[in-house]
């Protein structure tokens, strides 16, 4: 019995050694290498009609490891039969013991084969599978899993160094986890989404459309011993030598740190784009090449520590982490070279600065000027942006000077206009007709206040600079410029109404008295309007003092901060991180992000904008209760402001670190916490307008 027991378990060696050969065999087969006409749409409804198992070039890795192990038990097996032919030893006990090894490994081999094929493992989950199984207690079996592991990560090498030294995605079947990103949206997004996304980019340049959305991490081919943050490493390495290998042919440099021509294929829509030429640099025009962004030595240097981990017996995370880290230091820092140095990135701050920011007062203020008869009345639906540009030229003629090489970039646009109505009274006005029919518009009827919010700038940006300035962080730095533009209306509005009203009142002086008429009406009209003066002065000394906070106290001091980490960093995720950094700062400073706050702030603009315009129609009772209106409702909302803005919530957090100074401004004198008190604590009826604001 014990002899059938021992015969029975050679002979289960030859089944196990048949299986594992079939398995080695089929998977080395290279007759599923394709020829590169051949359209993955068909290989892939091949593979889901049965025809053909997907190919993988981690199997063949793996056979190629199993073939090892064979040949191995293949020469023991003849070295057994040399053995048994030149001496009569026992048979049974011979043989017996020149397999004993191959009893401890071929079975665990057997059962590892049967697991990849029924659960279709492959990739990067045949990597993790076979990590797992190198961790048992049976040193011969761990060598030998750990050779196997070692040829499945010979492949992934291969992979690693052609995306990390080369920019290339060596990748036919899917099972390096970092894939192309249309190959996930297939399965989840409709066509329809991915063409909205690539139409979001509004570039021709593939090399952009590859850095926003052409790669992604695949989680489910990701080895688990490889930390997410590694992969993200290799993600941006690999990224990052794509651009510095592959730079837009059509962009060139005056220089180091010069402006670039624009491109049709930028960020922006036609549009204006100001009188301003460019101006000639006295430096020759240079077209970069990938040699001169990444210099074949630093490529070599790469490649080399890829080449070593290739070479290493085993697999050690720590000297991977090592490897992955200094790439991706090489790799930033020859993109912050592209991006900072020679594209310019400070001058196009500065530029995004001076008009998003509104760092220019000087411009914007002559535009608001220009335009302020303009926006008087609602934008019309065709022609809105066509009349804005008459101001805005105007505006760049006046205070932008030659110099200025950015100016050029940046355009006016008026997207969506939307026609609403209001029960604002405005005044009637000739500045502005329609056309040349001479038609005077009335526009005392019921208007849109608001259809001018929607300015917009535009600004144009190249290649590398799309790299930095995505239309994500375009699109705040636009939410904070339409806020800060309606501010300042608000304040001009507010000082034009005083000056207008100073000009009237001097002009009836004068008149009466080269008329010789007692000027008692005046007086009394004077004191009549009294109280009105008063709340223009609290609506300006609001808005005056969340301009001066907004300008001084968080855009400046967060330039500042941002130009200290500009000048300090040399690596292009760190200052893509500060950036973002600032923008959030930006917009969680200013309120921006705090929808109660938002919508107070949104409301008191609004209403100082009807006060100025109510002023106009002063002689009108119904405009007297207009106002009285409007300062019952100024009064309610700057105290729920100030309420809001002094909770510890908001307050007492590290989000607004200069508030406090802007709350001081305002409570001064502890008039807004004295009537925020009563507002809290006290109903009252609706008071008049003299006895509110006196």
């Amino acid at each position: 019995m014990f002899r059938g027991e021992v015969i029975e378990r050679v002979i289960t060696l030859g089944f196990y050694y048949r299986e594992l050969e079939r398995f080695a065999a089929k998977s080395r087969n290279l007759s599923w290498i394709r020829s590169s006409n051949e359209s993955p749409l068909s290989r892939a409804t091949e593979i889901l009609k049965g025809k053909k198992v997907k190919p993988s070039v981690y199997r063949r890795a793996l056979s190629n490891g199993i073939v090892e192990v064979l040949s191995v038990y293949r020469s023991a097996v003849l070295h057994i039969e040399q053995i048994l032919l030149s001496d009569s030893l026992p048979v049974l006990a011979t043989v017996t013991q020149g397999l004993n090894k191959f009893f401890v490994l071929l079975p665990p081999l057997y059962e590892l084969i049967l697991e990849i094929e029924r659960n279709h493992i492959y990739g990067g989950r045949l990597l993790n599978l076979l990590h797992k199984r190198c961790h048992c207690g049976v040193p011969e079996l761990q060598t030998c899993i750990q050779r196997l592991l070692w040829h499945g990560h010979q492949v992934m090498y291969n992979q690693l160094t052609s995306w990390m030294v080369y920019g290339i995605l060596h990748d036919q079947y899917g099972e390096f986890f970092v894939s192309r990103q249309e190959d996930s949206d297939s399965e989840h997004d409709s066509p329809a989404n991915t063409l909205e996304k690539l139409a979001r980019m509004s570039t021709n340049d593939v090399s952009l459309t590859d850095w926003h959305l052409g790669f992604h991490i695949s989680l489910d081919m990701l080895p688990e011993y490889v930390p997410i943050n590694i992969a993200e490493s290799i993600l941006f390495a690999g990224k990052a030598i794509r651009v510095l290998r592959n730079p837009s042919p059509s962009v060139q440099f005056h220089g180091a740190s010069s402006h670039q021509s624009i491109q049709k294929g930028s960020q922006r829509v036609q549009g204006f784009t100001g009188r301003i030429s460019l101006q000639k640099d006295s430096s020759v025009e240079t077209t970069l090449t990938g040699e001169e962004l990444l210099p074949q030595a630093e490529a070599d240097k790469i490649e080399v520590m890829l080449q070593e981990l290739k070479d290493s017996s085993e697999f050690h995370k720590r000297s991977f982490e090592t490897a992955v880290g200094s790439i991706k230091a090489i790799a930033a820092n020859h993109l912050w070279q592209l991006v900072v140095v020679r594209a310019d990135l400070n001058g196009h701050l500065k530029a995004l600065k001076d008009y998003f920011l509104l760092a220019k007062g000087d411009f914007f203020q002559s535009f608001l000027e220009e335009s302020r008869m303009l926006m008087r009345l609602p934008p019309r639906q065709s022609t809105a942006e066509a009349d804005l540009m008459v101001p805005f030229q105007l505006a760049s003629i006046k205070t932008i000077a030659d110099e200025d090489k950015y100016f050029s970039r940046v355009s006016l646009r008026m997207p969506g206009v939307t026609v609403k109505s209001s029960h604002v009274e405005l005044p009637k006005t000739k500045a502005y007709s329609d056309g040349d029919s001479g038609v005077k518009l009335d526009t005392s009827a019921g208007m849109s206040i608001d259809g001018w919010d929607g300015i917009a700038l535009e600004y144009s940006v190249d290649w590398p600079l799309q790299l930095f300035f995505t239309p994500e962080v375009l699109s705040k730095y636009l939410r904070i410029f339409q806020y800060l533009l309606r501010l300042k209306r608000t304040q001009m509005e507010l000082e034009k109404s005083w000056a207008s009203a100073m000009h009237q009142d001097h002009s009836d002086f004068a008149k009466r008295r080269s008329d010789g008429i007692n000027s008692s009406i005046s007086q009394q009209r004077r004191q009549r309007f009294r109280p009105m003066w008063r709340v223009r002065e609290h609506m300006a000394f609001l808005i005056r003092n969340l301009q001066f906070y907004i300008q001084v106290d968080v855009i400046e001091s967060q330039w500042n901060v941002l130009q200290s980490h500009i000048q300090n960093s040399r690596d292009f995720t760190e200052l893509v991180g500060f950036h973002q950094e600032y923008l959030s700062a930006l917009i969680s400073q200013s309120f921006l992000d705090i929808g109660s706050v938002s919508r107070i702030l949104d409301g008191i603009m609004r209403l100082c904008l009807q006060f100025c315009w109510k002023i106009e129609n002063q002689e009108s009772k119904d405009s007297t209760a207009g106002l009285e209106h409007i300062a019952e409702e100024f009064n309610k909302k700057s105290n729920s402001l100030y309420t809001i803005l002094r909770s510890s919530r908001i307050a007492g957090s590290q989000r607004a670190p200069f508030l406090r100074r802007f709350l001081l401004r305002l409570n001064f004198n502890s008039f807004f916490e004295t009537t925020a008190r009563g507002v809290l604590n006290v109903v009252r009826p609706r008071p008049t307008l003299a006895s509110t604001m006196i």
